[in-house]
């Protein structure tokens, strides 16, 4: 159940919406196409990452001659698009008909620049080749070659439909409903409006009239469907799947479908092609990919793909803060972030710091109320004491707001110095706030990893010269942590095992019941009993090849079965790490 990994780097979000002579939908509410700015780039003619590559100029979309074309050309137009990196340069394919000018020539670049435009050539417009020379370009949509473009996925929700409807669909008979399917070109008519081109669906209002949103509905004969051009063609096979509920999904058609399912409140469709989405998430390292598809899933009101997206982005929340993505974070995903207790960081002191440089990044352009709403998130009892001690002197926003700053160092100190059960007498202590809840620590003590097959030791016993057995013992590692984060409980130690199982005799040397494998554990070495008020919430960190964290699980009798469950993310070849983190929380 795999769509192919290589899907495009979501650096375009697909402009739809709908109007009609006798109703009219504006399917991105406010929102309207983007108007080409000076200098844009775009690939037309092949895939989503390769094609010929044009460059927008006085209002009209031109070509590149090929002439002197390598990598650092390709490079800065694949940069300019948001894709990872450049994979090849094409000459002498043919992308079909060219109608505008040719815009650029005896182009340099050193590979460096981020547009286009600021590469060497000799003038606008000036050029001795025809548009046979002109340039095509590969992308890199996942840091390798662009590879498996027919792989697909079969969506099959039919249940009983007959494949009849499908033939009716195909063959247009007793049609009583038209879909003008319009794109915009890219270039403008003589009269300075829009070019576009356009085909018809011809369909049926009985069939469309389960979903409102196409107002298929009584005097109404048709409605024109504004589209981007490269969703065009798959506007089809969203309307047959009307029909049928079947439809085949490909890498490339995957977002054009879900866009046309949110709209017209096609839901069954809109899900799984949501769900889709998760296999393309750990493909962009830079992240550009992860946050535009979040604001993708906010504006299409998918909950479950926008809760897929954030996940992810919590569980490797710091590699994001390195991405080139981190700036440009909006103000509503990363304050989505702070309230999250899946959030994976070192401590909440690197959360502090990490969240003032991003305010400062930002500086005058969000406002002061802003930045303490953000600042508040911050779970300052969770902060480490030895650094709530040096914060004062090592906060860049301290004095800027000091009386928010004062407020929950106070609530920290109380927290660290005072039991549990004191600070609940007080009437203005809220003993649910998630300021006395754990995110995930990864940072000493609390945190450890380990590889599958790490500190295997072997044990040799000769029962005679025909007849041995070698015995495995599991990967292991000891942990010491305090009971609680609260200062209070600094001396108190609890001692954890932590171990990896990978098969049957691993598990029954241990006295542990395994109901798959692989397996992990994380057990205490000591008795748990005195301390009746904390509870262990203990979790299972799965990364895969040391890069993205594509698992997250709870310990359940301090056991946790990886090999049982479904990953939330792909991880090729099952070369993953574990990092088991113990988390004690109040209760």
């Amino acid at each position: 159940m795999l769509v192919h990994r290589k899907l495009l780097t979501l650096w375009l979000l697909l402009l739809l919406h709908v109007s009609g002579s006798a109703a009219r939908f504006n399917l991105f509410g406010h929102k309207k196409n983007p108007v080409p700015q000076e200098g844009d780039v775009r690939l037309f003619g092949g895939g989503v990452a390769d094609g010929r590559v044009e460059i927008y100029h006085e209002g009209q979309w031109g070509t590149v001659c090929d002439d002197d074309w390598d990598l650092a050309e390709a490079q800065v137009v694949c940069r300019q698009l948001r894709f990872p990196g450049a994979h090849s340069v094409v000459i002498g394919k043919d992308y079909s008909k060219a109608p505008g000018p040719i815009w650029l020539d005896d182009l340099k670049c050193q590979g460096t620049e981020n547009y286009l435009s600021t590469c060497t050539f000799k003038s606008w417009g000036t050029s001795d080749c025809s548009h046979k020379e002109d340039v095509g370009v590969i992308c890199e949509t996942s840091g390798s070659n662009v590879t498996g473009r027919d792989s697909s996925y079969s969506l099959d929700h039919s249940i009983s439909l007959s494949d009849e409807r499908g033939q009716i669909f195909d063959s247009g008979s007793g049609c009583d409903f038209s879909i003008t399917v319009m794109s915009a070109t890219g270039n403008t008519e003589e009269d300075g409006t829009p070019e576009m081109a356009g085909s018809t669906v011809c369909a049926h209002k009985a069939i469309l009239s389960q979903f409102p949103l196409f107002n298929a509905s009584e005097g109404i004969s048709g409605i024109t469907v504004d589209i981007g051009q490269a969703c065009q063609q798959n506007f089809s096979s969203f309307i047959r799947y009307i029909y049928t509920r079947k439809v085949e999904v490909t890498f490339s058609s995957v977002q054009c479908l879900h866009w046309l399912a949110s709209k017209f409140g096609v839901k069954q469709l809109m899900e799984d092609t949501g769900r889709l989405f998760s296999q393309i998430l750990p493909e962009d390292a830079t992240f550009h990919t992860q946050v535009s598809l979040y604001e993708y899933a906010a504006e299409t009101g998918d909950l479950v793909l926008q809760e897929n997206c954030i996940q992810y982005l919590a569980w490797n929340y710091q590699n994001l803060t390195s991405s080139p993505a981190w700036t440009q974070l909006s103000v509503e995903l990363l304050g989505a972030l702070l309230l999250r207790s899946d959030l994976v960081v070192p401590d909440e002191y690197f959360l502090l710091w990490n969240v003032e440089s991003w305010i400062r990044e930002k500086g005058d352009s969000i406002s002061s109320e802003t930045q303490v709403d953000l600042l508040k998130r911050i779970r300052f009892p969770m902060i480490p004491a030895e650094a709530l001690n040096d914060l004062e002197s090592n906060s860049s926003l301290y004095a800027t707001h000091e009386a928010m700053y004062r407020e929950n160092l106070l609530k920290a100190l109380q927290f660290n110095v005072l039991l549990f059960g004191n600070l609940v007498s007080n009437p203005k202590f809220d003993k649910d706030s998630d300021d006395y809840r754990p995110r995930i620590y990864t940072a000493e003590p609390w945190s450890t990893a380990m590889n599958r097959t790490q500190n295997r030791q072997m044990h040799y016993n000769q029962y005679n010269q025909y007849n041995q057995y070698y015995q495995y013992y599991p990967s292991s590692r000891v942990i010491n942590t305090p009971v609680h984060n609260s200062l209070i409980f600094k001396n108190n130690k609890i001692q954890w095992e932590a171990n990896v199982f990978n098969n049957q005799q691993e598990c029954s040397n241990r006295g542990v019941r395994c109901e798959s494998f692989p397996s992990a554990r994380l057990a205490p070495q000591n008795s748990l009993s005195e301390w009746r008020h904390i509870l262990f919430r203990n979790r299972l960190l799965l990364m895969c090849q040391g890069t993205y964290i594509f698992q997250v699980q709870d310990f359940k009798n301090h056991m946790a079965v990886n090999g049982s469950l479904a990953p939330a993310y792909p991880c090729p070849d099952d070369q993953y790490t574990y990092q088991f983190v113990v988390r004690p929380e109040y209760v």
